[in-house]
Parts: structure tokens; sequence; C-alpha cells
């Protein structure tokens, strides 16, 4: 459909249009030439592969980068954005994926810190003003309570709530549902649709798909720097979309290949673990883990799951329980200890820059982190080394200059690679994941899956930890939900749906669970 213009150029009703944007970083073309546009009631959804230059966008538009080249337009007049200051006067707000809150002060103090009224701290009008916010647009947050007591989802509504009142009518949000339960995602997307309708213009950047078809207007794609199309959302599909951000179709299915479940590897018995201020994260869980299965650990952000697999892998000390490893107790080894005990335990962690690899060496240096004690010789082997960077970057198609580039220069999806693959290079009977796909793009996502499958189908055994239901289902041979470190049930996932882990994950009964299921 052919868009009517004003004098000006601009489409009547677009509250922000970039025209031919342009950023350059060095050598490397973040954003070519980019056209984007968002109206005034519409949820916009961005997609593209990690490296396509979404990121660096919203960036140009939140005011931390400046374009090299072209135009920005809010309500058809042309503006300059130096700073996340001006954006947030021209109505710009953006909500990140990682929270900005101070845990110590109440949601109501969190909202107006930054406001430029005296004295906000010392009234209770404060807690008016943002009340009315919260009640216009449909958030659920309580001003006077503490950030530390807050849920996941209450802290995403204080971020929302945060950029309203300082008068935002274009909204970006960076992965919203990637820590949330499907109850609470349902949640956030009736306060976007409200938000829509009462005029607000919303860019939303997601890697689900489903999510993208659910909640959006339009869709836009990007791959290598540029924009390759804007689709109407009710026109389109998960194969149309996936083909317009990699190049070429990709199949959307997830194996989940049948193999003869083996001996058991590993077993977790009665484990109780604290954190660093002596709270107890993990309360008394017991679970088995067997050759050739994929067992999925599923529950809501800050459930001890981080805790978990870092005490498997001997790297969190527990306060009781046993862990055993083929009827070997393995409960406070170090890692080097489990490998001089033959034991074969590959862990990828959350963190991968901050713990799996060293950002500042190259993808040779960091294969040899994993094994250059056991060398016989005073000098380090990097001829090895070098091979084995070499055969895991043709194997899982990574994209980098050389194997001698640092890892810090690589996006996050071709960092995950160098991690996983050295990793399972090691031919792991326990391979330990926590989120190996977070923030990846689909293409890297399904590479990481056909890599997890193809452990499994090699007789070892997988421990899964994700935050989403839907790949888990697909992935995973049973799932196990922890709620409150607790173990709230072990099922299969051919035998359940994601509305009952969903529930599972905020600890309703089993009655409760098939009640809300049917």
């Amino acid at each position: 459909m052919t868009e009517t213009v004003n004098a000006k150029g601009s489409v009547p009703d677009v509250a922000i249009e970039l025209k031919g944007i342009t950023k350059k970083f060095g050598t490397v073309v973040a954003n070519n030439n980019i056209d984007l546009s968002v109206r005034r009631g519409e949820i916009l959804a961005l997609l593209g592969e990690n490296g396509s230059g979404k990121t660096t966008l919203m960036n140009m538009l939140s005011g931390i980068y400046r374009p090299d080249s072209g135009s920005v337009f809010i309500d058809g007049k042309r503006v300059v954005i130096n700073s996340p200051e001006d954006a947030k006067k021209l109505g710009i707000g953006m909500i990140h994926q990682h929270f900005k809150l101070v845990e110590v002060l109440t949601a109501a103090d969190n909202i107006v810190m930054g406001a430029e009224e005296r004295g906000v701290f010392l009234t209770r009008k404060r807690f008016e003003k943002t009340r009315e916010i919260c009640k216009k647009y449909g958030l659920n947050v309580d001003m006077e309570k503490y950030v530390y007591n807050m849920s996941v989802s209450e802290k995403q509504s204080l971020e929302i709530a945060k950029v309203l009142y300082y008068g935002a009518k274009i909204l970006i949000l960076d992965e919203p549902t990637a820590v949330l339960t499907p109850q609470e995602t349902k949640h956030l997307f009736e306060i976007l649709r409200s938000m829509r309708d009462q005029g607000c213009a919303i860019i939303i950047i997601t890697h689900k798909l489903n999510e993208v078809l659910e909640i959006s207007d339009r869709v836009t794609i990007l791959r290598k720097g540029e924009s390759v199309a804007t689709v109407e959302t009710r026109n389109t599909n998960a194969n149309e979309l996936t083909e317009l951000m990699v190049g070429r179709k990709v199949s959307l299915a997830i194996e989940r290949p049948k193999v003869k479940v083996g001996a058991n590897l590993l077993h977790v018995h009665h484990l109780t673990i604290e954190n660093s201020d002596g709270i107890e994260v993990i309360k008394n869980v017991s679970f088995d883990l067997n050759e050739g299965e994929i067992l999925g650990v599923a529950g809501i952000a800050g459930s001890g799951q981080k805790e978990l697999c870092e005490a498997i892998a001997g790297l969190h000390p527990i306060k009781k329980g046993a862990i055993l490893y083929k009827d070997e107790n393995i409960e406070r080894r170090t890692p080097r200890e489990l490998i001089n005990l033959g034991i074969s335990m590959s862990f990828i962690p959350e963190d991968r820059l901050g713990m799996g690899l060293a950002a500042s060496l190259d993808i040779t240096d960091n294969m040899m982190l994993k094994n250059y004690a056991r060398g016989k010789s005073p000098f380090v082997d990097r001829k090895t080394a070098g091979e084995t960077a070499k055969r895991i970057v043709k194997s899982l198609d990574i994209v980098t200059p050389s194997i001698n580039t640092p890892v810090r220069r690589l996006s996050g999806g071709n960092v995950q690679k160098v991690l996983l693959g050295r990793e399972i290079d090691a031919s792991p009977k326990v391979l330990i994941t926590a989120y190996p796909v977070r923030g990846l793009d689909i293409n890297s996502s399904y590479t990481i899956y056909n890599l997890l499958n193809t452990q499994k189908q090699n007789g070892a055994g997988v421990l899964f930890i994700g935050e989403d239901l839907d790949v888990m289902l697909e992935l995973c041979d049973r799932i196990m939900v922890l709620c409150h470190g607790r173990v709230s049930g072990i099922v299969k996932a051919s035998e359940v749906t994601k509305e009952q882990l969903g529930l599972m994950m905020t600890r309703l009964s089993e009655s409760e669970v098939e009640k809300n299921a049917g």
C-alpha cells in the first residue's frame, strides 16, 4: 500500500523516522544507509542475526552513539540526538535487558531520583504521581516496595514506569521476555498493547519469532548492517522471517533424536547450596542425569540454576548433600582435581567472557586454557592448540578474521561457538550448559542445538539450563523445574505443556497446575 506524505516528505502519524542512517567503527560498517519508521499506536519488531546492527541502530536513537550520516525525524521534525538526555527530552525511552535499578531504594525513588524538582524524595507526592502513571497503563507496581523484594516481572514493569514518568512516547525494549515466565510474558504484552492503544510507538527487539508474530504490527529485518525488508506481521510467518534474516531457507524444527538411555552418569543427592550472603539458594535438590539424554532445568531468574551448575562443576561450595559421578563422590573437588580424576565433564557458564573465555586472548590461546597444565614440556604447545582452533572455526562456521583474533572482537554468537567448540572437543561425558543461546540469533542457536544433540547421540549426558520454554520442550528429554531453589517437578518434555511448566515455576500445586492447564 502506498502511503501519502506531507509537504515535508514524512508519513502522517509517524512518531520516529530514520533516513539513510550509516554508522562505522573503523573499517567495520555496522549500519549502512538504513531507513526505518515507527508510527504512533504501533508495535514494530526489529529482527536480525547477531552482528546485523540492531543494537547499534537503537543506541543511536537512545543517544549513546551518533550516526556518521543520515537523518532522524521525530514527528516530522529533524532532530539531533547527542546524548541519552537529548533522547529523554524527545520522548524516547529505552528499556534494557539488564535492569538499571537501585536495589536498596523503593520503586518510587528509583523513578524520581533523576527528576529535576527539588525535595522530591521528602514528600509523599512522589508515590501519587508514579501511581497515576501505573494506573494509566495497567502497570502493577507497588511504589513503596523496595526493589530487592521484587520479582523479575515487577522490576521490568518498574523500568517501563520510569521512562513513562519522564514523558516517553517512543519506547525501545531489548529482549524484554528473556527471563519471564509465559504468564509474565502474557502480562507484559497486555501492557504493551495498552500503551500502543494510547498512542505510544514501541520498538521491540527479540529473537523469539513466536512473540514477534503475536505482539507486533510490523517487522523490520536487518541483515549485515542493512535493512532488507519491512513486512506487515499479519502477512508473514516464522519461515519467511527467518529466510529474510539469514538470506536462505532455514528449518525451524529442533530435532529430539531417539537415543537409548544408558547408565547413570550423575546423581545429585539432597543438595543444599548457600550464596555468598549465607542464603540458601538450592534447597534439598535431588536428580539423576543419564547417558544419552538432555535434562532441561527451568525456572525464573534467581531460582538457583547458576549455583547448581557451578557446584557440579567444582566452582561453588555446597552446604549439604552429595554429587556422585559414576558412584564417585566429587563433592568439594576443584575443576583441576576433576580432570586429574579422569572425570570427563565440560562446563559452559552463563558469563562466557567472564568465566568461560579470556576476552583479551585469541582463539588459539583460549583453546589452551582447558589443558595447558597437562603438557610435559616447560614450553606451551601452541601448535596443537592452533590446529584445534582451526578445526573448530571450520566445523562451527565461526566468523573471525583469523584464529589469532582476540575473542572480545567477535560477535556474541561466535564467542559462544568458540566456547562450546572448545568444551565439546574434550569429548565430555557430562556437559553442563547454562543459557548457551541467550541473546543469539536463530542461525547460531540452531547450530548449538545440533551440537548438543550430537553429544547426546555420542552417549553424553547434557544438563541444559535455559529460559525459552518452547525450545526446552522440543530439545530436552526431561525437564526439572526449580522454584525458589526447590524442585517443583521433574517431567517428560513430551508429556507437558509450556503453560504447565510456567505454573510449576511459580510454585503452584499439582492440582492447580492441572486445573490451569486444562
